[in-house]
C-alpha cells in the first residue's frame, strides 16, 4: 500500500483565514491576538486573508466554536476565497473533522502549523529524525479523518471490513513500525549526544535560549563572529550550533546556540528535541534571550521558563538578555522590564550594545563555579593526573620529593572527585578547601 498519506501536513502558498478563541477572563491583548498566528502562517508559506475571533469561556466539544461563528466561518471563507483555515489552538480529531465537514474547506490547528515549519527548517538528520518523529505521533490519532473519502465504501472479503477500514489498519501498521525504528534510532542519537555534551567538561559552557525570533543567533554570531544562520521569521534556528566565547579577564567558553520556544508549543515535538535540548540541560550557565521590543515580552519569558522546567533545568538560575533595545519605541516600557528584571542585561545583538556588561555579567557567574586549587598527590597516583587531564585546566606542576604539587582551575562540582583519586585540595594560599559531594552536577 506504500506509506501513509502526509500531505494533510503541508501549509505551503495558501489563503489561510485564522481563527482564534479567547476566554473571557484571558488578559491577552485582542488586539494583538493574531499577530503570533500569523507570523507563524507566512513563515510557513501562506498568506493570511482573513481572521475570526470568538470570545467564550471554553471551547465548543464538537467544532470548537459555537455554530454561529460557524456560520460566520463559511461567510467569511466564501468572501475571501480562504482554501485553508487555521486555528490557533490544538484540535481534537473529531473537531478537525466536524470543522471540515461543515465549511467544505482544509482545517488546520497550531500544532500542525509548527510542525510543518520545522519540517521545511530542519537541516541535519538529527532534527530530520526528530520532526518527522513528532509529525507521525501527532497524524497516527487523525488518520481516520484522512481516509473519509472511503468510510462509504462497505464490503470486502473475510473480515468483513470495507476498503477504508483495511487502509486505516495497512496505515496504522506502517506507521507504528515507523514509530518505533525513529524512537530506536533517536535514542542513539540521544545517547551519542549525552556523551559529546558530557565530554566538553573541562570548557565551562554557555547556552543561548529563549522564545523563537529574540535573536539568539544573531546574538552568537556578534559575540563568537560564527557564521549561524539567522533569519527575521521563527524557527529560523533548529539545530544547535556550538562556537568558542572568548571572555575578557576569563578566557574561553563553549557558547551554544539552541532552538527557540513558543507558547503551546506540541508536546510531541518538545519530547522529540530532546536531545538538541541536551545542550541546556548541561550548560553551566543559561542566558534567556528576549526580544524587549514585543509586546508580549513578560509572558514570553514565563513561556520559557514552563518549557525549561518541562526539560528539566533550572529556570531561576539564567542571566536574563533583554535584546533588541535599539527597536524598543517607547523607553518606558524598557524601564519597567529593568524594574521587574534587576539583575538583567540590556543589549542590542544587530548594533553590538551592551557586550561589555554581558561578559562582565558571565564572567563573574561563571568564575563563580571554579576553584583556584593547590593539588598535592604522590608521585606514582595516575588517577589524580587522569583525573585533572580530564576535568581541570592545570597551569603549574612542581615535584616535590615522592609528590607532585598541581595548581589548577576546576569548576567546583568536579572538586570533591580529586579527594576521592586520593589527593589534597587546597587554596592557593595553603587553606584548606571544605570540598562536597554534588552527584546531581556531574
Amino acid at each position: 500500500m506504500g506509506e501513509p498519506q502526509r500531505d494533510k501536513l503541508k501549509v505551503e502558498a495558501r489563503k489561510c483565514v485564522i481563527v482564534s478563541v479567547i476566554d473571557p477572563l484571558s488578559d491577552q491583548d485582542r488586539d494583538k491576538a493574531f499577530d503570533e498566528m500569523e507570523g507563524l502562517i507566512t513563515t510557513a508559506g501562506s498568506e493570511v486573508v482573513g481572521t475570526l475571533m470568538q470570545v467564550r469561556n471554553k471551547p465548543d466539544s464538537a467544532t470548537y466554536i459555537g455554530k454561529g461563528k460557524v456560520l460566520e466561518l463559511k461567510e467569511l471563507i466564501g468572501a475571501t476565497g480562504a482554501d485553508l483555515i487555521a486555528f490557533d489552538a490544538h484540535l481534537s480529531p473529531s473537531q478537525g473533522k466536524h470543522l471540515e465537514e461543515a465549511t467544505k474547506t482544509q482545517v488546520v490547528d497550531r500544532s500542525e502549523i509548527i510542525l510543518d515549519i520545522f519540517a521545511t527548517h530542519a537541516r541535519s538528520h538529527e532534527s530530520k529524525l526528530q520532526v518527522e518523529l513528532a509529525q507521525l505521533l501527532y497524524l497516527r490519532p487523525r488518520l481516520t479523518r484522512m481516509w473519509t473519502h472511503l468510510e462509504r465504501i462497505t464490503g470486502g472479503i473475510g473480515s468483513g471490513k470495507g476498503p477504508g477500514e483495511k487502509q486505516l489498519e495497512t496505515d496504522r501498521r506502517l506507521l507504528d513500525r515507523r514509530i518505533s525504528e525513529l524512537k530506536r534510532r533517536l535514542s542513539e542519537v540521544i545517547d551519542r549526544r549525552e556523551r559529546q555534551v558530557a565530554s566538553r567538561n573541562r570548557h565551562m559552557t554557555v547556552s543561548l535560549v529563549g522564545y523563537t525570533n529574540a535573536g539568539k543567533s544573531t546574538l552568537m554570531n556578534a559575540l563568537t563572529g560564527a557564521d549561524v544562520y539567522i533569519a527575521d521569521k521563527l524557527f529560523a534556528t533548529l539545530d544547535t550550533r556550538t562556537r568558542k566565547w572568548n571572555l575578557p579577564n576569563y578566557g574561553s567558553v563553549l557558547l551554544s546556540d539552541t532552538v527557540g520556544f513558543i507558547r503551546n508549543l506540541p508536546h510531541h515535538l518538545v519530547a522529540s528535541f530532546k536531545s538538541t535540548l541536551a545542550e541546556a540541560r548541561h550548560a553551566d550557565l543559561l542566558l534567556h534571550v528576549v526580544d524587549s521590543s514585543h509586546p508580549e515580552a513578560v509572558k514570553q519569558i514565563e513561556t520559557v521558563s514552563q518549557v525549561l522546567e518541562e526539560i528539566g533545568v533550572d529556570s531561576d538560575d539564567p542571566i536574563l538578555v533583554l535584546n533588541k533595545v535599539d527597536a524598543v519605541e517607547d523607553r518606558a516600557k524598557l524601564d519597567v522590564l529593568r524594574a521587574r528584571f534587576p539583575n538583567s542585561v540590556t543589549v542590542s545583538a544587530r548594533d553590538k550594545i551592551g557586550f561589555d556588561k554581558l561578559q562582565d555579567a558571565v564572567s563573574e557567574r561563571i568564575a563563580d563555579g571554579f576553584l583556584d586549587a593547590r593539588v598535592t598527590a604522590s608521585a606514582g597516583n595516575g588517577k589524580v593526573f587522569a583525573y585533572l587531564s580530564e576535568h581541570a585546566e592545570v597551569m603549574n606542576t612542581e615535584y616535590e620529593d615522592s609528590s607532585v604539587v598541581y595548581q589548577c582551575r576546576i569548576p567546583r562540582r568536579f572538586a570533591y572527585g580529586l579527594t576521592q583519586a586520593g589527593a589534597d585540595v587546597m587554596s592557593l594560599d595553603g587553606t584548606p578547601l571544605t570540598l562536597v559531594d554534588e552527584p546531581d552536577e556531574w
